[in-house]
């Protein structure tokens, strides 16, 4: 069985329609969940096509947002929708962030901890950049216990000897690492909490494009025309449909904030 090729946010538009949704969801219930006050300076880290990035300036008043991510094509998706004054965008690594020490009161990391190669260096970096006394939180989806928004489709494609890419760092979505990880790195006030979201497709040909065809690991170019076919029927009888053919999945996310030692 050969390995599956690793997943790489390159298509912004792809992007929106496969997971955008679903991070605007749960970061709703996270940014509720931080509860900080407007006016703050926030470096957004892996900001991808924008859209939590966008979430953030509705929500949070921010005085500015840096957001950075390695795709150049995420970031010229986010170009088009935020604008210049309000964003400063960039094309960089989560590992070697191109700021200067103690530059902002909220580092987050939304749905890509769980994508950093290394987590404790991600995460040392934004301590690194963030003020004494300010935030450092991120949220992943739960992957260790099936909460992805990707999972049905997942498991099908195992059961038919096709393995779909998970994220690299899949183990730092547990709670259990997490919080060890905030603790070795001497982040004071932990808290965590799992973030619930539902997502509604209008009916199984909006999820098959949404969640399979949009997918970022490519799951219909590796697959014969007889096992998409496999793959659909799969799906059609793991999903019940509502009276009005509409589908609706549930996934969770694992969530963890702190403060840098003054």
């Amino acid at each position: 069985m050969s390995s599956p090729e690793p997943i790489k946010f390159t298509d912004g538009a792809a992007y929106e329609r496969f997971m955008a949704p679903w991070s605007r969801s749960a970061g709703t219930l996270f940014l509720d969940w931080l509860a900080t006050g407007p006016g703050l300076a926030w470096v957004d880290v892996g900001s991808g096509n924008g859209a939590f990035t966008e979430l953030l300036l509705a929500k949070s008043a921010p005085s500015s947002v840096c957001a950075i991510d390695p795709s150049d094509a995420q970031i010229a998706t986010a170009r088009q929708k935020l604008s210049a004054k309000q964003v400063e965008l960039s094309i960089g690594d989560a590992m070697a962030l191109p700021y200067d020490a103690n530059r902002f009161d909220v580092a987050v990391m939304a749905l890509v901890l769980f994508f950093v190669p290394d987590p404790r260096k991600g995460v040392s970096e934004m301590i690194r950049v963030t003020k004494p006394g300010g935030m450092i939180a991120s949220y992943t989806w739960d992957v260790m216990r099936g909460g992805t928004p990707p999972q049905p489709v997942w498991e099908e494609l195992d059961a038919m000897g096709k393995p779909s890419a998970r994220p690299p760092s899949a183990d730092i979505s547990r709670f259990a690492a997490l919080k060890a990880l905030w603790a070795e790195l001497g982040i004071r006030d932990v808290e965590t909490r799992e973030l619930v979201v539902e997502r509604t497709f209008a009916d199984f040909d909006d999820y098959w494009l949404s969640m399979v065809v949009s997918s970022p690991s490519g799951v219909v170019g590796n697959l014969s025309d007889g096992e998409k076919a496999e793959l659909k029927r799969r799906l059609q009888d793991r999903l019940p449909a509502s009276a009005k053919g509409e589908i609706t999945v549930h996934a969770w996310a694992t969530a963890i904030k702190g403060r840098k030692v003054a």
